[in-house]
């Protein structure tokens, strides 16, 4: 399996994405190498099944390095928030879509007990074995329509540490029969890490902005 050119459906996808892109931020548009590197990982995407740098390295016969996949993607000045939208944009005005019922869902991706390096991961129970491992909480905000059913935002959600810590000693304390009076007061909630109704009503109201 070699990665070559990119199929034309995906130059034209990202054509018509470069310039939604400019609508909302003329300077936000792709350069020609990002425009390069994007056709080839989607093209790998298509046709690994896998968002997997090694994978398209090896697809692409050592036209692309590993290394030089994985710096685009992480010191590129891609402006990422706004190819989302733009990507959207583009798939709901394509399938001519102007309603539907916008609908919350999560899932949980577990990774290991050991996850340094992966973004806002967590303890979470596993349900298999009945332990604990680290792993990704992401949650969805869904567009249904009589046409089709795709995800239009999404956000990590992540417990504030502080919080765990005070509710499983509360819950400690709470079974040794100690009263509520004399165990400590609940901390306030540190912002940067919001519940997840408060990551739905955030994804809710940028959809209604775009």
């Amino acid at each position: 399996m070699i990665i070559a050119e990119p199929a034309y459906f995906i130059k034209s996808f990202i054509e018509d994405l470069n310039n939604a892109i400019k609508e909302l931020k003329a300077s936000a548009g792709l350069l020609l190498p990002q425009i390069a590197w994007l056709g080839f990982c989607l093209m790998g995407i298509l046709l690994v099944n896998s968002v997997c740098w090694a994978k398209f390295e090896r697809a692409s016969l050592g036209g692309y390095s590993l290394a030089r996949l994985s710096w685009m993607f992480r010191k590129s000045k891609i402006a990422w928030d706004r190819i989302f939208i733009a990507s959207v944009k583009r798939v709901l005005k394509q399938h001519g879509v102007t309603e539907g019922t916008l609908i919350i869902d999560e899932t949980e991706n577990q990774s290991a007990k050991r996850t340094k390096r992966i973004y806002k991961t967590h303890k979470q129970k596993e349900s298999i074995t009945g332990g604990y491992v680290n792993g990704q909480t992401i949650v969805f905000l869904l567009l249904v329509t009589n046409a089709m059913r795709m995800k239009v935002g999404f956000a990590f959600y992540m417990p504030d540490p502080v919080l765990s810590v005070w509710k499983k000693n509360d819950d400690k304390l709470k079974k040794q029969g100690v009263a509520k009076k004399d165990r400590t007061k609940e901390p306030e909630r540190n912002p940067d890490y919001p519940t997840k109704v408060q990551i739905a009503l955030n994804l809710r109201q940028e959809f209604n902005d775009h």
